[in-house]
């Protein structure tokens, strides 16, 4: 099965239960076929007391619209529905796959529940995955295409909600098709990008990749992007266009071992370069001045797993200057006139799992992704921190099927504690890998 598949399998295996070890093989000439993925769906029941937008960036939305604050939907969680297809091949000693996949979702909050809407909350679907690599043991591997991002992606593919269903499980069936897991509480997500990377060989466990990457259209455009930023102080509004006329690099670097105490530890970073066409409005609407100014962004991260028996642990802490939280450059600056300014972020998750003798791995995890305000800023209701607690148990019910349940707590601060959120969830559900 594919490396990045393996977001559904060996990713998913990081720690919680048994699941399938490949797809379903076809010999296919001078091809091996690979079809694999997942379906999952879970149960949710979430409630909170306080508002829906109480803090800007804050991931604790949990009342609807009309104000109620306990909700329920069947939805899937922080992995879609997955339908991957890769080939593999040997040709001029040189190893070729190709892998593309599909991502469609359960849930579809729409009146009929196959997409037609009025209000245009639909269930997106989505398309992760359509890269080729080349290359051999000997000297490494090349990756053309898109796929998970470098920086952040052990982040991901070792949190144990990736079989469940973390913070968000009363967003996705609307215009998201998936939950957060621990994205914005713990680490920021690492999207799936447009890349051209190279990848070492193993090197007795050591290895390393680089690569430049498209920064995708958001807070970091490849086009642009528009956003109006209400200027700190109060009386003149910024419109802000930004863009980038550079890729992204991003690497990563990790080494593994084996024996009765495995495990791997590692370390990426990623750095981009955001350029932004500044105009400054006064009350009237009328263009005062005009500028542009630019930024570079950039940030790096640390993580551990180790397992020992039945035991499983993980550390990972990031560090970012001008990347935001949650997502890659989401709140990452202010506009003040004419100039941007940077915001620090920072944060990390730990995780314990145990495998009893049910075969039922039981975890516990803590995350928080903090935000500080510019120099110079005072927005109260900027996010200061989404906090993020998970208990959660995965029972293998077969080989490749897994019943979950659990039950998260988010908790959204500003900068101010007036406008402070909370929401707690249930879910039950279960995933299938093939």
């Amino acid at each position: 099965m594919n490396n990045k598949i393996k977001l559904a399998v060996a990713g998913a295996v990081l720690s919680a239960a048994s699941v399938a070890n490949a797809g379903i093989i076809i010999p296919a000439g001078d091809w091996t076929i690979d079809i694999n993925g997942n379906v999952n769906a879970f149960a949710n029941f979430t409630n909170s007391d306080d508002p829906a937008a109480g803090v800007t960036g804050g991931l604790a939305s949990g009342e609807d619209p009309t104000g109620e604050g306990s909700q329920v939907g069947i939805n899937t969680g922080l992995l879609p529905a997955w339908l991957g297809f890769t080939g593999t091949t040997r040709q001029n000693n040189i190893d070729v796959s190709f892998t593309i996949s599909m991502q469609p979702g359960v849930s579809d909050n729409g009146p009929t529940g196959d997409g037609a809407t009025a209000s245009s909350v639909t269930n997106t679907f989505l398309a992760r995955q359509a890269f080729v690599t080349f290359g051999d043991k000997s000297w490494g591997t090349v990756k053309l295409g898109k796929d998970l991002g470098i920086f952040a992606s052990q982040a991901i593919l070792n949190d144990m909600t990736l079989l469940g269903v973390g913070s968000g499980a009363n967003t996705s069936g609307g215009a998201l098709n998936t939950t957060n897991g621990a994205i914005g509480t713990g680490y920021i997500y690492p999207a799936w990008k447009g890349q051209i990377s190279y990848t070492t060989p193993n090197m007795n466990g050591f290895q390393a990749t680089i690569g430049i990457t498209n920064p995708n259209q958001g807070s970091f455009g490849d086009a642009v992007a528009v956003a109006t930023v209400a200027n700190i102080n109060g009386a003149t509004t910024s419109t802000t266009e930004l863009y980038q006329d550079r890729f992204g690099i991003e690497g990563q670097v990790q080494y593994s071992w084996t024996g009765d105490v495995s495990g791997k530890v590692w370390a990426s970073g990623a750095t981009y370069d955001v350029t932004g066409d500044l105009s400054v409005a006064d009350g009237s609407g009328a263009t005062t001045s005009a500028s542009t100014d630019s930024y570079t962004a950039s940030v790096y991260d640390i993580g551990a797993n180790v397992n020992a028996g039945n035991l499983g642990l993980v550390a990972y802490y990031y560090n970012g200057d001008g990347v935001g939280s949650t997502f890659m450059g989401a709140n990452g600056v202010d506009v003040q006139g004419t100039k941007f300014k940077k915001r620090d972020s920072d944060g990390g998750y730990l995780q314990a799992t145990y495998t009893i003798p049910t075969g039922t791995k039981l975890g516990v995890a803590y995350g928080v992704s903090r935000l500080d305000e510019a120099s110079g800023e005072t927005e109260a209701a900027l996010l200061d921190k989404n906090e993020r607690w998970t208990v959660g148990a995965y029972h293998p019910l077969t080989k490749h099927l897994n019943l979950v349940a659990e039950w998260n707590r988010i908790e959204s601060e500003g900068q101010t504690s007036s406008n402070n959120a909370e929401v707690d969830a249930l879910s039950l559900g279960a995933i299938l890998f093939f």
